[in-house]
């Protein structure tokens, strides 16, 4: 089993359809109350991608992807339209976007997130799979520049300082992002009559933990 540093094909991910599962174990008290727990810190997220399929060339492309995949054996990066980037949908990536900690005047490595947020409570979401080339990053108010202040690890979501921000910094960064996922199955059917039909084949894609 491995991580292949490959996207599923954009076009192809476009019309998929899916989002967060989360886990919740709720146990009904005789009083008539519940208890309600998770075993999951993080959310994990599902999808269909055959719901983006449009042509018997897209269904090559997707066999061609799952067979170098060898089905559910190895994962691989996933480009989820609905929420692949630090800013709000209709923005662009912004320096400040997303606060991904405190100098202390030591630490030169911080790891990017996201917040989702909604009255009090904030879920932090760690990203593993940033974009190449779109990582920006500041400290307190201060842009630093890709290459000569910082360095991004793409395959771990890990940014490294040159020099450790100073204690009481806020070091920030925006960013797009893929997620990590593998195929949910080992087998695709397709039969071309039903496909021009407008019968799509079923192909689940879900979420890796790393």
């Amino acid at each position: 089993m491995a991580f292949h540093e490959i996207r599923f094909p954009a076009n192809l991910s476009f019309g998929s359809v899916g989002g967060p599962e989360r886990r919740t174990e709720i146990v009904m008290m005789t009083n008539g109350h519940e208890e309600r727990r998770t075993p999951w810190a993080h959310s994990r997220r599902r999808y269909d991608a055959g719901l983006g399929l449009r042509s018997l060339d897209d269904v090559a492309g997707l066999i061609a992807f799952f067979e170098a995949r060898a089905g559910q054996l190895h994962a691989f990066r996933w480009k989820d339209w609905a929420d692949y980037k630090s800013s709000a949908p209709a923005a662009a990536p912004g320096f400040l976007d997303q606060e991904i900690g405190t100098g202390d005047g030591q630490q030169k490595e911080f790891r990017l997130r996201k917040a989702y947020a909604s009255g009090p409570a904030r879920y932090w979401r760690p990203i593993l799979k940033p974009v190449e080339g779109t990582v920006l990053a500041a400290v307190g108010s201060d842009q630093m520049r890709e290459g000569v202040d910082f360095e991004v690890d793409l395959s771990t979501g890990v940014l490294r300082f040159n020099a450790p921000p100073e204690q009481g910094a806020m070091v920030s960064a925006g960013f797009e992002f893929d997620v990590p996922v593998r195929f949910d199955t080992d087998r695709i059917a397709v039969s071309v009559a039903s496909f021009q039909a407008g019968d799509l084949p079923q192909v689940p894609i879900i979420e890796v933990r790393l």
